[in-house]
């Protein structure tokens, strides 16, 4: 998975225009690890969403930013964990 950043992150939207109750996890270059870590969350039952100001995708060079992944803020601290995990069993 790479290097990640725990910090702000949500669904194709932003988390001030009704993504409440929603906190970031992971903050990471891509679009694409940011819906890979999404899918780890989903399959291990927490719901979570990508955040990017990148044109729905279109403009994938606006992403300056980072690409955030939103989760529950009810289940912040086992996304967490399980980000965790998964860092220290990467080789």
């Amino acid at each position: 998975m790479g290097d990640t950043e725990r910090s702000p992150g949500g669904s194709h939207g932003h988390p001030e225009s009704g993504q409440a109750g929603l906190v970031p996890v992971a903050v990471v270059p891509s679009r694409t690890e940011a819906d890979l870590i999404a899918g780890l969350l989903r399959n291990n039952g927490l719901r979570a969403v990508v955040s990017a100001d990148d044109a729905g995708g279109l403009e994938p060079q606006l992403q300056v930013y980072g690409v955030r992944v939103l989760v529950a803020a009810a289940d912040e601290t086992e996304a967490r964990q399980l980000l965790a995990a998964v860092d220290e069993s990467a080789p």
